[in-house]
């Protein structure tokens, strides 16, 4: 069986991005939507890059973006894969020469393989949660049965994910690589979630579950 992969999103520390790291993280995702409690500058960006070390993909999430904001952060910030998760169109993520991942939030009526058709040079597909007004980190999930059997692209499975149910999510779905946010962040004894900040040991038992599998 294959390993399937490990991305940690939502990363706004150093120490947080060194600790996903050394607990087996492939990827890390900075996001770059100003809407999000998660959002990075381009000098914390840069920093958090800089310091990444080798063989952990440095990924960067933008909600419908222009073409200049894209290029604005990719002239500071060293980034290995573009992640577009908004209603970006196949010729706009393709304008920038690097490789980039699709998201597609699960609404009834998604078509994913006809999607998947249109991005059929993305690196990885990202099926998320459809959250009216909200394009991810949504803490929910979504019914991992309607995914079809076989997609052109790797498939990285996002959407409420945790320590808790991931290992059921990779039995059902069989992804490439699943994407964590706010399944492992750092939470208050009274609930309050601190949105951008993770949590060692959450990060640790996430991981832990996606190996057990």
């Amino acid at each position: 069986m294959q390993r399937v992969r490990v991305k940690i999103c939502g990363i706004t520390r150093i120490a947080d991005m060194q600790a996903a790291a050394r607990l087996g993280a492939d990827a890390i995702g900075l996001v770059f939507y100003p809407p999000s409690p998660r959002v990075v500058s381009i000098e914390q960006a840069a920093a958090i890059c800089d310091a990444t070390p080798a063989f952990v993909s440095r990924v960067g999430l933008f909600v419908n973006p222009t073409y200049e904001q894209v290029c604005e952060v990719l002239e500071q910030v060293p980034l290995d894969i573009l992640q577009f998760h908004g209603d970006e169109p196949a010729v706009f993520c393709r304008r920038f020469g690097r490789s980039y991942m699709k998201a597609l939030r699960m609404k009834d009526d998604t078509d994913v393989l006809a999607l998947a058709g249109q991005y059929d040079d993305a690196c990885g597909l990202l099926l998320d949660s459809h959250v009216p007004g909200v394009p991810g980190g949504t803490g929910v999930t979504f019914n991992w049965q309607r995914i079809p059997a076989s997609l052109p692209q790797p498939l990285i499975l996002a959407g409420g994910l945790d320590a808790d149910n991931v290992a059921e999510a990779i039995g059902i779905a069989r992804p490439w690589a699943v994407d964590v946010s706010g399944g492992v962040e750092q939470v208050d004894a009274d609930g309050r979630r601190h949105p951008g900040i993770k949590s060692e040991a959450a990060m640790a038992a996430f991981i832990e579950g996606v190996n057990r599998v």
